[in-house]
């Protein structure tokens, strides 16, 4: 019963936007597993039903929701949970992950010259050519928020500058920040980003890569952080990777260090395992003994595609 009514909700949304989702009922993607559509909260050890989790993370300041990208259906149930925080009074702005501090000039020109017009938008910023997946996919998020006169944000480093971080150039980035986020020294918790960077690459990188990669992420974190902590409105939306909005590091972690006390909640979309039935069990696929995130929402696979065959393929 739940899982259908998440899969109502998806398609309302998608139907409403343009945007196509997988069928949710299509076989062999989860739609029959029992936590799909099931939303965990890590810390009480209990589910929680949709409305549950929309008083939830409403009240706090910063509401990460991590997905993964190609997702149509992570997207709708952001937007959900975006036009919820509305309905309840919040004005929050909602940053993107995917796009980046030199995009911002061509989307505040866009938004001043169509203020509602989510459409458009991707185009005005060349979002075609950016590598993410198709703009469609994050077209209801930002008609949520334009729609409400919601600020959007503009919150990760330049593509550029990412690669020069990875090379060892912390020049091209601010250097209050570097310091601020101690990008110049190695992370806690540098072996286990650098553990999951390369299980992330299925294991194809050279080892001489991996540690500045492992910095230029925590550049994004960094970046994303500052672009939200900035913000004086009624605080941020983000939207983001999953393993942006881990609590145990990521954007989370950036965010302690420049507004420490201010209350931050972390969703993870997550996608079904076949043998993994019980929420705890994809801590795992974090190599951690506890879910990373607040609050989890399970959800049919996208696709079941090996990624790290696919790799290997090429």
């Amino acid at each position: 019963m739940i899982a259908r009514c998440i899969a109502a909700v998806v398609l309302v949304l998608l139907a409403a936007s343009g945007a196509r989702a997988a069928d949710p009922g299509a076989p062999g993607l989860g739609s029959d597993h029992p936590l799909a559509g099931r939303i965990w909260d890590v810390a009480q050890g209990r589910f929680l039903t949709m409305d549950a989790l929309a008083a939830a993370v409403t009240p706090a300041r910063f509401v990460l929701l991590g997905e993964r990208h190609d997702h149509s259906d992570h997207h709708a149930l952001q937007a959900w949970v975006l036009r919820r925080m509305i309905e309840a009074g919040r004005r929050p702005a909602v940053a993107f992950e995917m796009l980046d501090t030199s995009q911002a000039p061509a989307l505040a020109r866009h938004l001043a010259a169509a203020p509602r017009d989510a459409a458009g938008l991707g185009g005005a910023v060349g979002w075609s050519t950016s590598g993410w997946p198709a703009w469609g996919l994050y077209q209801p998020i930002a008609a949520a928020a334009l729609n409400a006169g919601l600020p959007i944000i503009a919150a990760n480093v330049p593509s550029a500058t990412a690669r020069a971080v990875a090379r060892g150039d912390l020049t091209a980035l601010d250097p209050a920040m570097v310091q601020r986020h101690a990008l110049d020294r190695p992370a806690p918790e540098q072996a286990a980003r650098e553990a999951e960077i390369r299980a992330a690459h299925c294991g194809a990188l050279p080892d001489t890569l991996i540690a500045g990669m492992v910095t230029a992420q925590r550049a994004r974190d960094a970046e994303m952080a500052e672009r939200l902590a900035a913000n004086e409105r009624d605080g941020a939306v983000l939207i983001a990777g999953v393993g942006h909005v881990r609590t145990d590091q990521g954007v989370p972690q950036a965010l302690a260090r420049l507004v420490p006390h201010a209350s931050v909640a972390s969703v993870a979309f997550l996608e079904v395992a076949d043998d993994w039935t019980a929420p705890a069990e994809y801590a795992a696929r974090f190599s951690v003994p506890r879910l990373p995130f607040d609050f989890v929402w399970f959800t049919t696979r996208a696709d079941n595609v090996d990624q790290c065959a696919r790799v290997r393929t090429r």
